[in-house]
């Protein structure tokens, strides 16, 4: 037992100092490696308390595509740092006073949260242990909340819809597809049968059409 609670201590300080590290680093790509790392040792916590399925999860999507997906558009940016500190210290005394009141309901929940002995009997689903975690997370998913997965796909969908919606701008010189012309178009409009003379280019026998 000594050696996963080293582990533990492990991981959870290593991801406690990464996460204030994301938010005190200056530089924003130091603030993405920071939260990478962060995601290393949280998927590592997942892990020593069992839930496999979660702590890979953590390392594929949110490091293998959210995080480096932060990095690559922060540094693609031109983003003017000097810019964006300045007016920092007007809002200084707004962000503390803010920053005090969560500090406080956090040692308030902290000061207060007692462990209930019985908490593992009130699981209303009873876990299997015959199978893996992944294909038991995967049994009550799709099985008892089957309906909230789906609600929760039909959010996700309207939030794309109103982002694209959002940031959708048409502009007069930018030519769009337009389906209904496409598919009213008959082989009359899509093409022309022009006879050339040889040694004579398409655009020579224009001209000389033209004369006459």
């Amino acid at each position: 037992m000594i050696l996963p609670a080293l582990f533990f201590y492990l991981f959870a300080a290593a991801c406690v100092a990464s996460a204030v590290m994301v938010i005190v680093s200056r530089n924003p790509v130091h603030s993405v490696l920071y939260l990478i790392l962060a995601f290393v040792n949280a998927s590592g916590l997942f892990i020593l308390m069992g839930a496999e399925f979660l702590g890979m999860m953590l390392i594929v999507v949110y490091v293998g595509a959210v995080a480096v997906l932060f990095l690559f558009v922060i540094m693609m940016l031109d983003v003017d740092f000097v810019e964006l500190r300045e007016g920092f210290m007007q809002y200084l005394p707004i962000g503390i006073v803010i920053g005090g009141i969560f500090l406080f309901e956090l040692l308030l929940v902290v000061g207060a949260w007692v462990i209930n002995p019985s908490v593992t009997k009130t699981i209303t689903a009873a876990i299997p242990t015959n199978i893996s975690n992944t294909e038991a997370l995967g049994l009550v998913l799709y099985t008892k909340y089957i309906h909230y997965f789906q609600l929760a796909g039909m959010v996700l969908l309207v939030a794309m819809i109103g982002a694209i919606v959002l940031t959708l701008r048409h502009k007069a010189n930018v030519k769009r597809q337009n389906i209904n012309v496409q598919n009213a178009r008959t082989p009359d409009m899509a093409m022309a049968m022009r006879k050339v003379a040889s040694g004579q280019g398409l655009q020579d026998a224009d001209a000389a059409e033209w004369v006459k």
